[in-house]
This record gives structure tokens, sequence and C-alpha cells, in this order.
């Protein structure tokens, strides 16, 4: 009876966890550059009792999928093509993005949605002339005003063994450093557009009505086996 509940604790922990990922990715599926998270689960089985099986707590990981991209017609929206990131100076470091929303400054600096410098692939800051007018952005990143190139967004591979953390919703923290991108044909920018959240929404929203069926379940199943582990007790200890 104790393994039963301990199986049932093991599982409980694991939904929750569960439950809090897709509650974020359901709270950011309309984040631009929003990344979801997923998680991952393995059963472990139990040295004290070698014949119940136990879910491990889980771990939590950042899909790096692509979201849709839509077109908006603001010159200074941009959004990434291929497997690369556009990079943001902030009080944590050099950080990463999908989230293209940039915004001028007085001073002609151009910053995140968040007022965080957007970076060149040197990893400076991007500055154009404030009264030249919109900016032009090519294909490969190459900032214009009336026909003169003023600077280049960064764009940056982050390694797929890297283990990413958030940093304010879209933008994230790789555990091994970025590399500039450089001369990759299938990695550019759009402007004029921005990436939309990778959320399966509808998906997300049906498995986090599932998890918490299973996790109320769960939660009876556990009621239940304490109240009958407690009449056992009264009734035994009755007979003392």
């Amino acid at each position: 009876m104790e393994n039963s509940i301990y199986v049932g604790l093991s599982s409980q922990i694991s939904l929750e966890r569960r439950l809090d990922a897709l509650a974020h990715n359901v709270a950011n599926m309309s984040t631009p550059g929003f990344r979801a998270t997923g998680m991952k689960f393995e059963t472990m089985v139990s040295k004290a009792a070698e014949d119940s099986s136990f879910v491990s707590a889980g771990q939590s990981y950042i899909k790096t999928d692509a979201g849709p991209i839509t077109q908006t017609g603001n010159p200074l929206d941009i959004a990434a093509k291929g497997d690369v990131w556009f990079s943001l100076q902030t009080p944590a470091g050099q950080v990463f993005t999908r989230d293209g929303r940039m915004q001028m400054t007085t001073t002609g600096e151009l910053r995140s949605v968040k007022g965080y410098p957007i970076l060149d692939a040197g990893g400076q800051p991007l500055v154009i002339d404030p009264n030249g007018g919109p900016p032009q952005i090519s294909a490969d990143g190459a900032v214009y005003q009336n026909k003169r190139q003023l600077g280049s967004i960064g764009l940056f591979t982050i390694s797929p063994n890297a283990k990413l953390t958030y940093f304010d919703n879209s933008a994230v923290i790789p555990s091994i450093t970025a590399q500039p991108t450089i001369d990759n044909p299938h990695a550019g920018v759009v402007q004029g557009a921005i990436e939309g959240s990778n959320v399966d929404a509808i998906g997300e929203m049906t498995r986090l009505m599932s998890v918490t069926r299973a996790f109320e379940r769960v939660d009876a199943l556990l009621r239940g086996n304490e109240g009958t582990f407690s009449e056992a007790i009264k009734t035994l200890g009755s007979k003392t």
C-alpha cells in the first residue's frame, strides 16, 4: 500500500511540472518569438521495491521549432529566416531572441520592445540616422538608409547541444556560446514581418485539460488509499 502511495506521489510531481510548463506555454501563445517549453520524462525503478516503477519529476527544455511569420508592413519589424537568432544586450549579458520587433530611439539606436539594444554580428549596438527615414533591411540583414549601408543585423547560431534558459519570455540564454552566422544561404532576415510563438495552441490546450484530469484522478486515488490506510491502522490498533 505504501508503495502505491509513493508511485502516486511521483506521478503527481511529474504532472504538476507538466501543468506548469503547459500553463506557461498557453499564457505565451500570442507572444512574438516565444519558444515553448517541452518536458521529458522517464520511468525509474525504486531501489526499495524492484517491482514498483516511479516516474521522474521530468526535465524541461525549450523547443526551437520556428513559429509562423506574419507580414506587418512595419519597416522596423523583422523576422529571422532559418535556424538563427537575433541578439540583444541586456543586464544579463548577450541574449538571443526570435522577436524582431524593433524601436528607434531619438539618437537612432535600434532597440527591442523591452528597450534592449539590437546587436550586429560583432556584438555592437546598431545605430542609424534618426532623421534618415525608415531603414531598408536586405535579406542578409544589411541595414541601409538612402542607399547607404549603416550596419547589419547580427544573426547567430546556437548549438543544438546547448541548454537554453529563458530571459524575458521571448529571449534565451544558451549554455554554449552562440556563433555569428556568416554567408549562410539558408538563413536571413525578412523585413516588415514578425515571427509568432511556436506554441501549438490547440494541442497545448488539449494537453492542459488532459493533464489536469490525470492530476485529479491521481489525487482522488491517493486520498482513497490514505483513507484505507487510516482505517486499517484503526482496525489493527483496536485489536491490540
